[in-house]
């Protein structure tokens, strides 16, 4: 452990190097990587595609700021363009998921002239100031007040709620179409679609917040169109360009309109921008949204057989390949256990749900492999 850090807690498991679906510690340990660091390796570790990308445009160009057009990043461009949902085809390119919501919210504000945002209990949108005013947990936010202000925060799911709280001062409702540090809950059937609604009509902007469930993880390209949903904003980032700093917004004509005065020095980088391309193309080109909505099923249907089998189980939730598991007892000493005893890596989401966000590549082999060691843990 590094003595210079001070802003994250290292773990006890030095990462050496990856491959696919595996993590090699810098003891020679292997590790099924069931996290992929919240998300951000869709296609798993050192996928020869990225990294030929990726050598390719560092030999030709590293960098050059973003008001000079540049091949790698106007073919990025058109290719959010042409997959975002609907027409939100106006895209905006950052470094990491916390700036894509900094810029959905100003964004939302400027072309509303509007102040209001509304959000959900138990989010998470970012630590900047704007999107930790947004996120839910107070242990984030404790200290670095005063805050943006003119947030409202309604239960997640609770119709009647975000219809009294949406009303003509509203600039943009922002929510997870599945939360995700919050537990893993799935927007109940047909909230979405009534977001959508109530945002409509009091001509607010929807954001919807697909940092962690876009890019394939639930089965679709993205969260929204499984529930037949158009926002005005999607945001991206984590696995869009398979492990580098790249965040998206994406978002409907109108906003990009009256958008406001919004810039970046990095945004856009060569680099990242022809990870993104070859790690969109490969997506795409593999359907691994479909894998992951087949392999995800019957990774929860096994999930179920142990919660059936056993009182350690609360609930098994989620969709595709971002799965959550609330156990009656603490989630780390969990995920510890299927670490150190098995070699699986997992990921908590509050303080009694184990996380699974593997690389949706992953077979049903490995996902059994999982069931068992979870099985044994508990």
């Amino acid at each position: 452990m590094s003595e210079a850090s001070f802003v994250f807690g290292e773990k006890p498991i030095g990462i050496d190097s990856g491959q696919g679906v595996t993590v090699t510690d810098d003891s020679g340990n292997d590790y099924l990587d069931f996290g992929a660091s919240y998300a951000c390796t869709p296609l798993g570790h050192s996928h020869p595609t990225v990294t030929e990308a990726v050598q390719e445009q560092a030999a030709e160009l590293t960098y050059v700021q973003g008001s000079y057009p540049v091949d790698v990043r106007s073919e990025l461009y058109d290719r959010l363009a042409a997959l975002a949902p609907g027409d939100c085809e106006k895209v905006w390119l950052c470094n990491s998921g916390t700036e894509a919501n900094e810029a959905a919210l100003k964004f939302a504000r400027h072309a509303t002239g509007r102040s209001k945002i509304v959000a959900t209990m138990q989010a998470f949108h970012g630590r900047t100031m704007g999107a930790l005013a947004a996120t839910w947990k107070d242990e984030y936010k404790e200290g670095f007040g005063p805050l943006a202000g003119d947030v409202e925060f309604v239960p997640y799911g609770d119709r009647e709620a975000m219809s009294e709280a949406v009303d003509e001062e509203t600039a943009a409702v922002i929510l997870e179409p599945i939360q995700g540090e919050g537990g893993v809950n799935p927007a109940p059937e047909g909230y979405l679609g009534h977001v959508r609604d109530v945002t409509a009509d009091a001509g607010a902007a929807f954001i919807a917040d697909e940092i962690q469930t876009g890019v394939g993880r639930t089965g679709d390209l993205w969260a929204v169109e499984g529930e037949g949903v158009t926002p005005d904003v999607v945001t991206a980032a984590k696995g869009i360009a398979n492990g580098l700093p790249m965040g998206a917004t994406m978002v409907r004509p109108w906003i990009a309109e009256n958008a406001g005065n919004h810039g970046s020095t990095f945004s856009g980088g060569p680099v990242p921008c022809a990870a993104a391309n070859a790690t969109l193309e490969t997506l795409v080109a593999e359907d691994l949204p479909g894998h992951a909505r087949e392999v995800g099923a019957a990774f929860r249907e096994s999930l179920e057989g142990i919660a059936a089998e056993t009182d350690a189980i609360r609930d098994v939730r989620g969709r595709g390949l971002m799965v959550g598991v609330e156990v009656k007892t603490g989630a780390n000493p969990v995920i510890g256990g299927m670490a150190m005893n098995h070699g699986i890596l997992a990921l908590p989401a509050g303080r009694t749900v184990v996380r699974f966000l593997p690389p949706l590549t992953v077979t049903e082999e490995h996902c059994q492999r999982v069931v068992d060691a979870l099985e044994s843990t508990l």
